[in-house]
């Protein structure tokens, strides 16, 4: 009797580690398609998708996204890339539970799998080549996929311009503290039609690739979906742009202007 009472004790504990966030922007089965693009040069493709199924992964029930990004045309030619991010992110806390990254750009050839315990605030990178290490983490830590779709469940109706928000995140070996500030709403075109967007841009700290702070830009649609709509990063070398082309199966329907 006392083990079931100790049992339960620890399991309604464990279950109080994790935060819980109420999401009605996305779903398993959304199909979401880009096109990345210097000008009117289309460079490449990328494809965001969650699978039909959900899965369970440290006990807890998770959704299982990928994004495959790959060159087309001339690009393909001379720099072959074939890269598959994904994540299986946890249904209530939206945090990942295991992510990981294949990439494969002309010769160079990575994997990187990465294990996370929120509970107690590790996490177990194994990247090819490294040695196998655990590194503390901080809570609601987020990696590359889920973080983009934690970004889907903030109300930016309840944001004022020029807010920030802040997220910790873990790459490869190293907790990164990335913060993006909301530039409030816009109208865009894009090649699926017109859209009223919440405009986001990651603060940049000086380097040599990116032109200043607000360099990089986020359009997300400011419907029910917060679908990505578009992003503009302006380079030293030029401005690039990634542009949705197609969707499928989002939990709402799209809002057209």
């Amino acid at each position: 009797m006392v083990g079931v009472l100790l049992g339960s004790m620890f399991a309604f504990i464990n279950k109080e580690t994790y935060r819980y966030i109420r999401q009605d922007a996305f779903t398993k089965g959304e199909y979401l398609q880009y096109r990345l693009h210097y000008g009117v040069i289309s460079a490449g493709e990328a494809e965001i998708t969650i699978d039909p199924k959900l899965y369970k992964v440290n006990d807890r029930i998770c959704y299982h996204t990928n994004v495959n990004g790959y060159t087309t045309g001339t690009f393909d030619l001379f720099l072959r890339i074939r890269d598959k991010f994904g994540a299986y992110i946890d249904t209530s806390a939206i945090v990942p539970q295991k992510g990981y990254r294949f990439i494969q750009e002309g010769n160079f050839k990575m994997r990187d799998i990465t294990r996370y315990d929120h509970v107690n605030n590790l996490a177990y990178p194994d990247v090819e080549g490294k040695e196998k290490k655990t590194y503390k983490i901080p809570d609601n830590v987020q990696e590359l996929v889920s973080g983009y779709y934690y970004l889907r469940t903030i109300d930016y109706n309840k944001m004022q311009i020029g807010d920030t928000i802040k997220m910790n995140a873990f790459y490869e070996d190293s907790t990164y503290k990335f913060n993006l500030k909301y530039l409030g709403k816009t109208n865009i075109s894009t090649k699926i039609g017109k859209f009223k967007a919440i405009l986001l841009s990651p603060i940049m700290p000086e380097n040599r690739l990116f032109k200043g702070e607000n360099s990089i830009k986020f359009y997300i649609s400011d419907d029910k979906n917060r679908i990505p709509l578009k992003v503009k990063a302006e380079m030293f070398v030029g401005a690039v742009e990634v542009d949705i082309k197609d969707y499928k199966g989002t939990r709402h329907p799209i809002g057209y202007l």
